[in-house]
């Protein structure tokens, strides 16, 4: 990827956001350039399970940006090299009780009339789907639209596939904006100098509100911290992504309190991936204890056979979360030049590609496929 100081546009991050909307601006025909104060995807996404998920999200605008962005995966899925680990496999979601399974019929059957497939399975069939399971469960509902990727094989090989237009510039921090006297962005300055570009896009995940208020704009982006506990290998004992109904609740809540439900899938390469929890506690990240026993206690309720199996370390993440569940997509209407693509809270994975094609499609003028209303970046000011 070539050195140089001015392109078409500036992308800061190099997590999943960032190299999808370098994706999708070099296929615009644009000159990227990527700049990142770490490695690529050394972030939320390097800390994510890879999830692409419709299954957990309620009819609105977040859901129609999850639909778009699961054709767009299918599609890169063929384009992108096997090492990005999509999988197809489905989510199942599962219910304790009868009060759990109306709940989740409620909420499946508003999913289906946005174009969500949800499948009712009853609880005699739940072995069928996965063997494992405990005994005793109401039911569940499949989800053959969930897949899966290694996410930070798939931010990797998205800067790739950009080809000579994407210019990647690892461990340089943005330290300020390059504006004109009108205010209108011209670039980013850095610790390593000067590079130039009439539209900077702000993917800086978690730390997006960091990089708005040195444009001078409040975008609230606050950190959610989230654990994952990674089993050894293993046989594929668990086929889909499965977790509780509890955990639709916890995604949707809002609450800075500690929140953990079960959700446990498997990968290609035999490690099974224990989530998830969310808490609003700063940057700190410091093992929890009491996050680790959780999750463990939840997903041995799971599946009993993961009892006697050994977990092999535990990772922190801390999801981008605006105070309306609902990412910043677009352009900065308090700041020309400046656009924003942060926000995305533990979605980010899945919601990438159809993040970096509608901010390309801001970027050269052409209709978007769907309406980034909902997405203003100015939606949060008094006067919005």
């Amino acid at each position: 990827m070539p050195k140089r100081n001015t392109s078409d546009v500036i992308v800061v991050g190099a997590g999943v956001i960032g190299a999808a909307c370098a994706y999708y601006a070099a296929r615009a025909g644009l000159s990227v350039t990527v700049i990142d104060r770490g490695p690529v995807a050394g972030g939320t996404t390097g800390a994510g399970e890879g999830n692409l998920l419709v299954s957990d999200k309620e009819p609105g605008p977040e859901l129609e940006l999850a639909l778009l962005s699961t054709g767009l995966w299918q599609e890169l899925a063929e384009l992108l090299p096997p090492q990005i680990e999509y999988e197809p496999k489905g989510g199942l979601v599962v219910a304790s009780g009868e009060a759990g399974m109306r709940a989740l019929r409620d909420f499946a059957a508003g999913q289906e009339k946005a174009g969500v497939r949800a499948e009712e399975v009853p609880a005699d069939r739940l072995n069928d789907l996965e063997p494992h399971l405990a005994p005793g469960l109401a039911g569940g509902f499949h989800y053959p639209q969930d897949a899966q990727v290694m996410p930070a094989l798939a931010a990797a090989h998205l800067l790739r596939a950009g080809g000579g237009r994407v210019c990647l510039r690892l461990g340089e921090e943005v330290t300020g904006l390059l504006t004109t006297a009108d205010g209108s962005v011209r670039g980013v300055r850095t610790v390593a100098g000067d590079m130039h570009a009439p539209y900077v896009v702000n993917a800086a995940g978690t730390w997006g509100g960091e990089l708005a208020r040195l444009a001078g704009v409040e975008l609230p982006v606050l950190p959610r911290r989230g654990f994952v506990l990674v089993t050894e290998p293993l046989p594929r004992v668990v086929r889909h992504k499965v977790y509780s109904a509890d955990y639709v609740a916890d995604v949707a809540s809002g609450s800075a309190a500690l929140q953990t439900s079960a959700v446990v899938e498997g990968t290609p390469a035999g490690p099974v991936l224990i989530g998830a929890s969310r808490e609003r506690v700063g940057f700190d990240a410091t093992l929890s204890t009491e996050v680790v026993r959780r999750l463990a206690a939840q997903a041995t309720a799971l599946f009993p056979v993961l009892a006697g199996v050994r977990a092999m370390r535990t990772y922190a993440g801390f999801r981008p979360y605006l105070p309306d569940h609902l990412p910043a997509i677009g352009h900065d209407p308090r700041v020309p030049g400046l656009l924003h693509a942060c926000g995305h809270e533990g979605a980010g994975i899945g919601l990438a590609p159809a993040t970096g094609l509608l901010i390309a499609r801001c970027l050269d003028g052409r209709e978007p496929p769907l309406d980034l209303g909902p997405f203003r970046p100015g939606r949060f000011d008094a006067a919005a």
